[in-house]
């Protein structure tokens, strides 16, 4: 490959079923890192004069893992992390012929509070290692949303197992929901499959708002109700297993309005969450990325969350993410490489270090 001492960008995208990594030519300014000076939508590069998203960028090279990082007392390990990144990058640079890599950006889900330990040591590793001057650690929500809608305003909602919503205008950080599975996450898998147990198991109690279609959909996926407790509290990873069930619900749902008014009900939270979020105070019409598995069960969730987005958001526009959080972690990389920082530094959700 040509011009193999340019710069280059590094994305790490680290989550709960392994880790990505991802090199790509640095572009100040093109792309997903650049949108106008103002932050206004419709300079946004993340989208073509159509107003569709522009996915004529992404990774040169990528390369996945599928041993995630370990996660201990003392938060994400740092060592693991380095163990699977310099390997990775040393193929990478293989494939791609990059010699320079002059920022790097690392997304991994519980940054905020487990990410002491990569605070401290990655800036220096990397730094020895790969030459890397400049880098971001950033919560997996922030690079969700720099994936899907650059560094313009608006808001993002990710929803997969759980459900967070992140919105900026480019002072600040808004953020709703997030709480995990015990706390909060309404409206995610999680939140939705819970709810279609609990309508199965008060189905066979005999108590109100039971449905017969979800008890039957209990028994077919997990046995006899009495003996679903056993087998999900000592789980470990109990919100998959009550997301595993929300594909029930979703499937039930044109023909039970208990599982119906389940999905109402998650949507009326999801775009409660966007609405926390979204910023209004624009002056113009603000952009709402949805982005993350839950969005892809189809119309039993979407048509009620069109509807609720028009009651709650009826200035905001819903748009396609233009790409996923390895995409937001080199539009990151990228904008500190080329001095086009525009999102907002947050100590929390994302930290920068330079030298």
């Amino acid at each position: 490959m040509t011009d193999a001492g340019a710069p280059w960008v590094l994305g790490v995208d680290s989550g709960g079923s392994g880790v990505r990594f991802a090199l790509r030519r640095a572009e100040p300014g093109a792309r997903a890192g650049r949108p106008g000076h103002s932050g206004r939508a419709d300079r946004s590069d993340h989208f073509d004069r159509s107003g569709q998203p522009d996915r004529s960028g992404g990774p040169v090279a990528t390369v996945v893992s599928k041993e995630p990082v370990r996660t201990g007392p003392a938060g994400i390990d740092p060592g693991h992390l380095l163990e699977q990144l310099l390997p990775a990058v040393e193929e990478l640079r293989k494939s791609t012929g990059a010699v320079r890599i002059t920022a790097a950006a690392v997304g991994a889900a519980g940054m905020a509070t487990l990410g002491d330990g990569l605070r401290a040591e990655l800036p220096g590793a990397l730094s020895r290692a790969l030459g890397v001057r400049r880098l971001a650690l950033a919560a997996d929500a922030v690079t969700a949303y720099a994936g899907a809608l650059g560094q313009r305003a608006g808001a993002v909602v990710a929803a997969g197992t759980g459900m967070i919503a992140l919105g900026t205008d480019l002072t600040t950080w808004r953020r709703a929901d997030g709480w995990g599975h015990l706390l909060g996450d309404c409206g995610g898998g999680a939140w939705i499959g819970r709810a279609g147990l609990d309508a199965a198991l008060r189905h066979h109690d005999g108590r109100p708002g039971g449905s017969a279609p979800l008890l039957a959909r209990l028994e077919a996926v997990f046995g006899p109700p009495a003996q679903l407790p056993g087998l999900l509290y000592p789980r470990g990873d109990r919100p998959a297993v009550l997301a595993s069930f929300a594909p029930e619900v979703v499937g039930c749902a044109g023909s039970d309005p208990v599982a119906a008014g389940i999905l109402e009900d998650a949507a009326r939270h999801i775009a409660g969450a966007a609405a926390a979020v979204c910023p209004t105070s624009l002056g113009e019409t603000s952009h709402v990325a949805l982005t993350g598995g839950l969005f892809k069960v189809g119309e039993p969730l979407l048509a009620p969350l069109r509807r609720e987005f028009a009651r709650l958001l009826p200035q905001a526009r819903t748009v396609e993410a233009a790409g996923d959080p390895l995409d937001g972690c080199l539009v990151i990389a990228e904008g500190l490489a080329g001095g086009e920082w525009r999102l907002p530094p947050d100590p929390r959700l994302v930290w920068i270090a330079t030298e």
